[in-house]
C-alpha cells in the first residue's frame, strides 16, 4: 500500500488529469455530436474516447508502473490484465446524462489497492464541482474555486435521504429493501442525480443512504467510492461486506452506499 504522503503526492496529478479530460468533453458538449452503442447496448460518444486518451496519457506520465484500465479500452478487449495496484477510469460517467445534456455527467479517476478504493477523484465538468480523497485521507470538496473537507452525517433514524439514479432504477425492489431495512413502504424524501454523482451527496452530508440493485461496472463507482470512504461513509455488499474491486470481468454486485454509520 502507498504510504499517505504518496498518497497525497498524486493528488495534485489525477485532480489535474481530470480537468484536462473535462475541456475535452466540454469541446464535444458544446457541438452536435454522434452516438454510438457499444455491445452492452450503452451509448459511448467521441467525448468518451478523447477523454479517455487525454487521461490514460496523463496517468502512464504520473506513475509508469502502474496499469490503467479505463472503461472504453475495457469495452474493446483492450485493457492491461489488473495488478494489485492498478487505476481505475471512467473517462465519462453517465454518458446517457451527456447525450441528455442535462449536466449530471463525471470525469472518475480512481487507485485501486489490494482491492480497494484508496484514492479518487470526480470531476463534474459542467458544474466545475470537485470531490476527492481516500480511506487515510479524508475528502474535500470544491466548487467555484473554494475548497473545503467534507464528511458525511450520522445516518438518521427516521428522515433519512435516499440518492437514487436518474436514469437508471428498480423501484419495486427498492421499495422491497425499503421495508426491510426500515419498517418503512417507500423513502419520502429523494434525491435523483446522474452518474457518481450520488457518492458525492452522501459524502457532502446531503443523503444518507444510496442502494443500487442494477448492474455497475467498477469504474462506474470506484473514484465516487473512494471519496465516500475519506467522508465516513462505505459501500456494502447486500449480506453487508464491504465491496471490494478486481472482480471478474469488473462486474459489482448489487450494493448499498451509505453515510456515516
Amino acid at each position: 500500500m502507498l504510504t499517505v504522503p504518496e498518497l497525497m503526492a498524486l493528488m495534485p496529478g489525477i485532480e489535474a488529469a481530470a480537468r484536462d479530460a473535462a475541456r475535452l468533453i466540454m469541446q464535444v458538449y458544446a457541438a452536435p455530436f454522434d452516438v454510438q452503442h457499444k455491445r452492452d447496448a450503452s451509448p459511448v460518444t467521441l467525448a468518451d474516447e478523447l477523454a479517455e486518451a487525454s487521461i490514460t496519457q496523463a496517468l502512464h506520465q504520473l506513475t509508469p508502473d502502474i496499469p490503467v484500465i479505463a472503461e472504453e479500452a475495457a469495452a474493446k478487449g483492450q485493457a492491461p490484465q489488473a495488478a494489485s495496484r492498478f487505476w481505475l477510469v471512467d473517462p465519462l460517467d453517465g454518458t446517457r446524462e451527456f447525450v441528455a445534456r442535462n449536466g449530471e455527467f463525471t470525469v472518475n479517476i480512481a487507485l485501486i489497492e489490494e482491492g480497494m478504493p484508496s484514492l479518487g477523484v470526480v470531476y463534474t465538468p459542467v458544474s466545475d464541482d470537485l470531490t476527492i480523497g481516500g480511506p487515510q485521507l479524508g475528502a474535500w470538496g470544491e466548487q467555484g474555486g473554494r475548497r473545503m473537507p467534507i464528511q458525511c452525517r450520522p445516518v438518521p433514524q427516521q428522515d433519512r435521504v435516499l440518492a437514487c439514479s436518474r436514469s437508471h432504477g428498480d423501484e419495486a425492489a427498492l421499495n422491497d429493501w425499503w421495508q426491510v431495512e426500515f419498517g418503512a413502504a417507500a423513502p419520502t424524501q429523494r434525491v435523483a442525480v446522474g452518474s457518481s454523482l450520488k457518492f458525492g451527496l452522501l459524502a457532502r452530508g446531503l443523503a444518507d443512504v444510496y442502494p443500487r440493485f442494477g448492474p455497475t461496472m467498477e469504474w462506474d463507482i470506484a473514484a465516487g467510492h473512494a471519496v465516500l470512504l475519506g467522508a465516513g461513509g462505505q459501500v456494502l455488499t447486500l449480506d453487508g461486506q464491504p465491496l471490494h474491486y478486481r472482480k471478474p470481468g469488473f462486474r459489482n454486485p448489487h450494493f448499498v452506499a451509505w453515510g456515516r454509520l
